[in-house]
C-alpha cells in the first residue's frame, strides 16, 4: 500500500504514500455495491485490514456500533460483521505442536506492461504518459471483467463440491507503483490488485462465502494473455503504434514490444532481468548436469522464481515522486544514448508502425489460428484442458493482429473450433489431446515430417512446437491450393475484426453432414448446369441445318408457293407458341 518504502507506526497511510510518492489504491469490481462501496473510492487502511485482514464488512465499526447501542450483545454483533465464516485458530490436541487454520483471505494478482510500454511512459511527454496509463487501466479493468463474468465461481458443502457463479462480482483493492525494486531505480508501471475471497452466493439470501481458489489460478494464464491483447489493442488505437515480437530467449515464447523502441533500452531498462537471467545460467548448468537433460516449462518456471528471490535486492528507504523520477531515468537515459535518440522516440514509433501495418493484414483465419494452436499446446502439453487452448488462442491473436482489434469472441471461437474438429477426449476428466487422424492426412507423409520435430529433445520445447505449427500450416495452405486447381470450392472460415456472426455452432457430426450436403448440392448444380449447355448445343446445331436446307433449297430453284398472310422470319414460331424471354432466336431452347 506505501510501495517499497517503510512507514512508521505514528505515519498515517496517506501521508505516507504521498512521502513514497505512490497514488492511493482504489477499489474496483461489481462486487462492491453488496458492502456500500463504489468503484474509484479510496482504499482506507481499516477498510483493507478488515475486509482483507479479517474477513469482515469493510464498514464493520459503524455496524457494531449500531447493533450494540440497539441492546445485542458483543459477541452477536461482531458476528453480524464478518462476511461468510470467521477465521478460525484451531489447536490440534493430537499433537504437542499447536497448528493454526488461517484461511485464504485475498489473492494477488499483478499487471505490468511490456518493457518497451515502459520506456514510452517514462521518457517521452506529459500527454503519452497519461494515455498510456490509461490504456494500463481499461486492460486491468477488462481483464478483472472477464475474470468475473468467466471464471469466479463459489464453492459450498463438503470440500466445494457444489459451486456456482458468483451472484455480484469481486471486491478488488488496486494499488498503483512507479519503479522496480532493482538497486538503480528504474521505470516499471505496474498495478498490484488484491482480490478478497468473499464473495456472494447467487441464491436469494445473497450468503456471504469463499470464491473458489482453484478456479482463479487455473485460468491465471488464461488472464495474463488477455490482459496484454487489451492493453496493445488500447494503446494502437490512441497513439497509433504497432507492435511486433522480440525473442528474450533463443527458443522461447517471443514478448510483443512497440515496433521501432530502440532495443538498447530495454537493456537499459530490465537491469532486474538481467541479475534474475544471470541467476537462471547456473541454476540450469545445475539442472542439466543432474539430470542430463534441459529443464522443461514447469521446471524452468520454478527456477525463475528461485532466481528472483535469490537476487531480491532490499528495499530503499529514501523514496521520490514521480516527477522526480522521470527526471532522474531521462537524464540517466540521456547520458547513455543521447538526446536525439531520447526525443526521436515517439516519431521512430510512428514511423515502424506504418511499416508493420503495410505488411500485416488485420485478418484471422480460424482454421489456420485452430491447427496453430492446438498443435502448439499439443507439443508443449501432450494432454491439455480448454483454458491451456483458450491462453494459447489469445497469444496467436497478439501475433497476429499486432496490435489490431480483435472481433469479441474470436477466442473462444478458434478454442471452439480446436475442441470440434482436432482434439478427442482423454480420461474421464475435462482433459483432452489431439486428434491426429484429423490433423494428419490419410496418408503417413506429414507423420514423417511432423514426428521428428516433435520428439527432437535437441531442440527447446516451443521451438518444436512452433515448427510443428508451421508444417501444419504449411499443409493447410498446400490442401487448399489443390482444391483451387481441382476447381473445388470449400468454404472456409475467416474473421474480420469488427464483424459479427449469428446463428448456433453446429457439431461436427452436424457439419460432416453439412459439408455432405454441399457437396452433394454442388453435384447436381453441376451436372444440370451441364445439361442446360447439351441442349442449347443441339438446339443451335439444328437451327444452323435448317438455315442450310433452305439454302441450298434456294441455290436449287425451289417450287413457288402461295405468300404468307403476314411477313414471318424463318424462325418466328408458329401462332401460340411464344418466345422465351431473353433469349435470341437462334440461341433459344427447343
Amino acid at each position: 500500500m506505501v510501495g517499497d518504502g517503510h512507514r512508521g507506526a505514528s505515519t498515517s497511510l496517506r501521508d505516507a504514500q504521498d512521502e513514497a510518492g505512490v497514488p492511493h489504491g482504489i477499489w474496483k469490481g461489481r462486487g462492491l455495491a453488496a458492502v456500500g462501496l463504489v468503484a474509484g473510492d479510496v482504499v482506507t487502511e481499516r477498510q483493507a485490514e478488515l475486509l482483507l485482514g479479517e474477513g469482515r464488512h469493510p464498514d464493520a465499526d459503524r455496524i457494531e456500533s449500531k447493533l450494540l447501542a440497539q441492546g445485542r450483545s458483543p459477541a452477536r454483533a461482531w458476528r453480524a460483521t464478518v462476511l461468510g465464516r470467521p477465521i478460525e485458530h484451531n489447536r490440534s490436541p493430537e499433537t504437542d505442536e499447536a497448528k493454526e487454520r488461517i484461511p485464504w483471505l485475498g489473492m494477488h494478482l499483478v499487471f505490468r506492461p511490456p518493457p518497451t510500454a515502459h520506456i514510452a511512459w517514462a521518457l517521452m511527454g506529459h500527454e503519452i504518459r497519461l494515455v498510456l496509463e490509461l490504456c494500463q487501466d481499461i486492460a486491468r479493468d477488462k481483464t478483472l471483467e472477464w475474470l468475473e463474468d468467466a471464471v469466479a465461481q463459489i464453492r459450498w458443502k463438503g470440500g466445494g463440491k457444489q459451486r456456482a457463479g458468483v451472484r455480484d462480482g469481486l471486491i478488488v483493492a488496486v494499488f498503483r507503483h512507479y519503479e522496480s525494486r532493482a538497486a538503480e531505480s528504474k521505470p516499471l508501471l505496474h498495478d498490484h490488485a488484491m482480490v478478497s475471497m468473499r464473495v456472494r452466493r447467487p441464491d436469494e439470501k445473497g450468503t456471504w462465502g469463499n470464491l473458489s481458489a482453484d478456479s482463479m489460478l487455473s485460468h491465471i494464464v488464461a488472464a495474463d494473455t488477455l490482459y496484454p491483447l487489451y492493453f496493445m489493442e488500447e494503446v494502437s488505437a490512441r497513439l497509433g503504434w504497432a507492435w511486433e515480437p522480440r525473442e528474450v530467449t533463443p527458443g522461447r515464447r517471443p514478448v510483443m514490444e512497440i515496433a521501432g523502441i530502440d532495443q538498447r533500452l530495454i537493456s537499459w531498462q530490465s537491469t532486474r532481468r538481467q541479475q534474475i537471467e544471470d541467476a537462471m545460467s547456473v541454476l540450469t548448468d545445475k539442472y542439466e548436469e543432474k539430470h542430463g537433460h534441459g529443464p522443461g516449462e514447469r521446471a524452468g518456471y520454478a527456477m525463475a522464481r528461485m532466481a528472483a528471490d535469490r537476487t531480491r535486492p532490499p528495499k530503499r528507504k529514501e523514496m521520490r515522486s514521480l516527477s522526480e523520477l522521470r527526471e532522474v531515468w531521462r537524464g540517466s537515459a540521456v547520458r547513455r544514448f543521447g538526446a536525439d535518440v531520447i526525443n526521436l522516440l515517439a516519431e521512430r514509433a510512428r514511423a515502424a508502425a506504418a511499416v508493420v501495418w503495410a505488411r500485416v493484414r488485420p485478418v484471422v483465419d480460424v482454421v489456420l489460428a485452430a491447427v496453430d494452436v492446438v498443435a502448439v499446446v499439443y507439443v508443449m502439453r501432450g494432454a491439455f484442458k480448454r483454458h491451456h487452448l483458450l491462453a494459447e488462442a489469445r497469444r496467436y491473436l497478439s501475433y497476429v493482429l499486432r496490435g489490431r482489434p480483435h472481433q469479441p469472441g474470436l477466442d473462444e471461437q478458434i478454442v471452439q473450433t480446436v475442441i470440434d474438429d482436432y482434439t478427442r477426449p482423454v480420461g474421464r476428466g475435462l482433459m483432452m489431446t489431439a486428434d491426429l487422424h484429423a490433423l494428419y492426412p490419410r496418408d503417413t507423409d506429414d507423420q514423417a515430417v511432423l514426428r521428428p520435430l516433435t520428439r527432437n529433445r535437441t531442440l527447446p520445447l516451443y521451438a518444436r512446437a512452433h515448427l510443428a505449427a508451421g508444417a501444419l500450416n504449411a499443409r493447410v495452405h498446400a490442401v487448399r491450393r489443390s482444391e483451387r486447381l481441382g476447381s473445388r470450392t470449400r468454404p472456409h472460415t475467416v474473421a474480420v475484426p469488427g464483424a459479427s456472426r449469428s446463428g448456433p455452432r453446429l457439431s461436427r457430426t452436424d457439419r460432416k453432414a453439412g459439408r455432405a450436403q454441399e457437396r452433394q448440392q454442388g453435384t447436381d448444380v453441376a451436372a444440370l448446369e451441364q445439361t442446360r449447355a447439351t441442349i442449347e448445343a443441339a438446339a443451335q446445331m439444328a437451327v444452323r441445318l435448317q438455315d442450310g436446307v433452305r439454302e441450298r433449297g434456294a441455290n436449287h430453284g425451289p417450287r413457288p408457293r402461295p405468300a404468307p398472310a403476314a411477313p414471318s422470319s424463318p424462325h418466328t414460331p408458329p401462332p401460340g407458341v411464344q418466345q422465351a424471354p431473353g433469349r435470341t432466336p437462334t440461341g433459344g431452347l427447343a
